[in-house]
């Protein structure tokens, strides 16, 4: 049988790459860091990212205009970010009851939401107390 060389997609690449550094990016960040290795064009980066995040492999951050990946793509629980303004450190929690709580929110309205994603901006307490920026 002959061997078959395992190919690397754009989105395999990006994927790794935001694995690697942990924290959220714009499409533009990726085209930038990643343009060497192939993923060289606005459209390219941009497919990649809609590709992982149909699969449930990053979140869409809309306040920072940014991508970063899930804690657990397996889970369909509403994401909540907690989005620290001084150091822009993102943590991503996963909450059944938050979901339950706008699921009955939009029933008493008669609103069909598609998708529900919780941000929350604030500050950390590392950096109320003057500690180290990660």
């Amino acid at each position: 049988m002959p061997n078959r060389s395992f190919r690397l997609t754009h989105a395999d690449r990006v994927l790794a790459y935001m694995k690697r550094r942990n924290r959220p990016f714009s499409a533009y960040e990726v085209l930038e860091d990643l343009g060497e290795e192939g993923v060289a064009a606005a459209t390219t980066a941009c497919r990649a990212l809609d590709k992982l995040q149909a699969a449930g492999r990053i979140r869409r951050i809309e306040s920072l205009n940014a991508w970063k990946t899930c804690c657990d793509p397996h889970r369909s629980e509403t994401p909540v970010f907690e989005i620290c303004d001084d150091c822009g450190n993102v943590t991503e929690h996963v909450g059944a009851e938050f979901a339950r709580g706008v699921a009955a929110l939009t029933a008493r309205s008669g609103f069909a939401a598609d998708r529900c994603v919780i941000e929350i901006h604030g500050r950390r307490n590392a950096c109320d107390a003057g500690g180290s920026n990660p």
